[in-house]
């Protein structure tokens, strides 16, 4: 299997991650071991869903499988769930390409 599994219950898919993905139902307070730390879940995170393993500011780059996979739509805090209430998808959005001076496909 391709990445690393974190303490038994999350997958980080390549070290530039800043998200894992849960691979069980997991209770906000739960700690994983994530390298060198501990990080503590500030919220359930159900299987198969994001969490973050760093801070991230309004607007930085969510990472999974090595590539940017959305941004930051407010602070998310290192053990928070990571979803479309707090990220927004960059990929296939033919209007941030046009925005951002490319053209669309």
């Amino acid at each position: 299997m391709k990445g690393e599994v974190l303490d038994d219950v999350a997958l980080l898919m390549t070290t530039d991650d800043v998200v894992a993905t849960a691979i069980d139902d997991l209770e906000a307070g739960r700690e994983v071991d994530v390298g060198d730390r501990t990080l503590v879940l500030g919220e359930d995170v159900e299987f198969g869903h994001k969490f973050a393993l760093v801070d991230l500011a309004t607007g930085e780059d969510v990472v999974k499988y090595g590539e940017v996979i959305g941004r930051a739509s407010e602070p998310i805090a290192a053990g928070d769930w990571v979803h479309v209430h707090n990220c927004e998808s960059t990929r296939g959005r033919g209007d941030l390409e046009i925005a951002e001076g490319g053209e669309s496909a």
